[in-house]
């Protein structure tokens, strides 16, 4: 369980250091570093949809409802409405992680429709902090190459 309660932790780190997002002024949002990467809102709006569409992941569900819900954080504008999606997705998450036993959350498998191989739900969830982790280090690089003034300090904040 200890490990359960460290990877919320850390999953809620990242979602702290989202507030990155209240510094990125609206005519910066189609910031996109090089032709064949994500603008700053979608890199935005995919960082935050993470602990939503992973657990969807994680219990199974299709393409198509995936590509739902991705258009629903799609059409999110703002920082605040962002960060509140987020904070729903990852309350949605741990509701279901905490629902499960330590043997269920340990060895209940799984398969994401992308993929041939099932993995238990640990196994997924850490997936999502790290996908989380990933994000977060390229919307600091973003807001970094735009000329924003951040720090590691705006990524650690309590």
């Amino acid at each position: 369980m200890k490990l359960r309660a460290e990877l919320f932790h850390q999953m809620k780190v990242a979602m702290k250091s989202t507030i990155l997002l209240q510094k990125i002024k609206q005519e910066d949002w189609g910031y996109r570093p090089a032709p064949n990467m994500r603008t700053l809102h979608e890199l935005a709006c995919h960082l935050v949809a993470i602990p939503e569409v992973d657990l969807l992941i994680m219990q199974e569900k299709g393409e198509d409802r995936i590509r739902q819900i991705e258009q629903k954080y799609n059409r999110l504008d703002t920082a605040k409405s962002l960060a509140q999606a987020m904070e729903q997705g990852y309350q949605m998450c741990i509701s279901y992680l905490l629902a499960m036993s330590e043997d269920e959350f340990f060895n209940k498998k799984t398969t994401p429709f992308y993929y041939e191989h099932s993995a238990a739900q640990a196994h997924w969830f850490t997936e999502s902090v790290t996908h989380m982790f990933h994000h977060r280090s390229q919307l600091f690089t973003y807001v970094k190459l735009r000329g924003y003034e951040v720090s590691m300090y705006d990524l650690y904040v309590e």
